[in-house]
């Protein structure tokens, strides 16, 4: 079986990851600033040190690595949109990024493939709403602080090619998962009964269930013909109207849509409500021509499966 490298693994998808590499019979690798913090809860999982910011990593690593998949950075939504913030944002995505193209250069390995994570923040807003013509990869980079950090971050694995190694890079969209994320926080008011619906509720969500990127990602791995920029978004976007009347719905409470006017989420989030209010559809059409099948390609699958209901 085949050894995967992760940064970012101890992150909502690098687990989710993890977990699932595990259970497939692989050995998985997770670099991390202080191993000794970690604890491993498999026999085939180990941790390994790496600090991108002094440029140091135990050389192991890439030694032993058959595929490596670079998931690290700092959380988006986690914090309000500093100065400071902002540059940690981008310099968690783009050093650590330079530093593994570096290292793959620099120490001898035996990679094949590397699967780097982007984001749909690559887009800009919707011209309309719908948008009768979904964002494609082919589509230019948005002039925003997340079009300009997922610019940077997508260039910082660009010297992989020349290595001869396969890059996958994904755009992924908002990550539906029970253990984390933003699903967590839009479920938070429903098991009261309250479903609020930011602004207009009309922007569009490019989501995508925790499961199918997973599968996503180890499809990217695994299909040595695939390589390039793909979006990672499930094939029907919903409003976040929508999303809310399927998550009450789901949760079996009545749906009675409460707005959250624009101009309040601007005041509790700052520059950051431009994400939230933003609505952006995500074409996913070249990774179902390229072959990959989603599990969860609507809404309501989705929820429910990981409601449990």
């Amino acid at each position: 079986m085949a050894n995967h490298l992760i940064t970012g693994g101890t992150g909502l998808v690098g687990r989710a990851l993890t977990e699932q590499l595990i259970h497939d019979g692989h050995q998985v690798t997770i670099l991390t600033r202080d191993p000794s913090k970690q604890t491993s809860f498999s026999p085939q999982l180990t941790y390994r040190s790496w600090d991108p910011y002094r440029q140091t990593i135990d050389e192991q690593a890439i030694r032993e690595a058959d595929h490596v998949i670079h998931l690290a950075g700092a959380n988006v939504a986690e914090q309000r949109w500093t100065v400071n913030r902002k540059k940690e944002i981008v310099d968690s995505r783009v050093r650590s990024g330079r530093f593994i193209s570096a290292c793959l250069k620099n120490i001898p390995n035996q990679v094949s493939s590397v699967v780097g994570a982007s984001a749909q923040g690559w887009y800009g807003p919707d011209p309309s709403i719908p948008n009768p013509t979904p964002f494609t990869e082919h589509d230019p980079v948005h002039s925003d602080f997340l079009g300009e950090t997922c610019k940077l971050w997508e260039e910082s694995l660009s010297d992989v090619s020349s290595l001869g190694i396969r890059l996958v890079q994904l755009r992924i969209g908002i990550v539906l998962s029970t253990k984390g994320g933003a699903l967590a926080e839009f479920r938070k008011p429903v098991c009261f009964g309250i479903t609020p619906v930011l602004g207009t509720g009309a922007q569009m969500i490019s989501w995508i269930h925790i499961q199918d990127l997973v599968s996503m990602i180890r499809w990217s791995l695994q299909e040595n013909n695939v390589s390039g920029i793909y979006n990672a978004s499930a094939p029907h976007p919903v409003s976040n109207k929508e999303l809310m009347r399927s998550l009450a719905k789901t949760s079996g409470v009545p749906f009675i849509p409460i707005p959250v006017p624009a101009f309040a989420l601007k005041l509790l989030l700052g520059e950051m409500s431009i994400e939230v209010l933003k609505s952006t559809t995500m074409s996913s059409e070249k990774i179902r021509q390229s072959g990959f099948s989603f599990q969860y390609p609507e809404i309501g699958q989705a929820l429910a499966d990981l409601l449990g209901e």
